[in-house]
C-alpha cells in the first residue's frame, strides 16, 4: 500500500493514458472498415492518402502495446516501485501522439492537431514523472 501511495500520481496519470490509447486501439480493432473509412475521407487530400490502412495498423499496434505496458507497469509500480516498464509504455504513448500530429498537420486538420496537444502534455509529464 505504501508503494502505491508513494506513486499515487503517476498510477493515475498511467489510468489516464491507458483508458486513451486502450479504449482508441480496442476501438480500431472493433470497427476497423469504420475507422479506414473515416481515415481515407479525412486525409484524401494529403501525402498519406494511399497509406491509410498500413499507417492506422501502425498506430493500433502502439495504441494496444503502449496500453499494455501502462497496464503491467501499474502493477509492477504498485508492488515493486520499478517504473520501466510503465516508462517505457509511456513513451510509446508519447510517440504514437507525435506521429498522430504529424498526420493530423499533414491533413490540414489543426484543430485536431491542437487537441493532441493535451493528450501529448499529460504523456510527457508521465515521462518526466517515470524517469526520475
Amino acid at each position: 500500500m505504501e508503494l502505491i501511495k508513494s506513486n499515487i500520481t503517476e498510477i493515475l496519470l498511467l489510468l489516464f493514458l491507458i483508458v486513451t490509447f486502450l479504449q482508441s486501439g480496442i476501438d480500431k480493432v472493433t470497427d476497423w472498415k469504420g475507422n479506414v473509412s473515416f481515415i481515407t475521407e479525412h486525409f484524401k487530400n494529403s501525402p498519406l492518402k494511399n497509406m491509410v490502412p498500413l499507417l492506422l495498423a501502425v498506430i493500433l499496434v502502439l495504441e494496444i502495446l503502449a496500453g499494455a505496458l501502462m497496464f503491467v507497469g501499474i502493477f509492477h509500480l504498485s508492488t515493486t516501485g520499478v517504473k520501466e516498464i510503465a516508462l517505457t509504455g509511456t513513451i510509446l504513448s508519447a510517440l504514437s501522439l507525435i506521429f498522430l500530429l504529424v498526420g493530423q498537420r499533414l491533413a490540414k486538420d489543426y484543430a485536431g492537431a491542437m487537441t493532441l496537444a493535451v493528450y501529448f502534455s499529460i504523456a510527457i509529464f508521465g515521462v518526466y514523472l517515470l524517469s526520475k
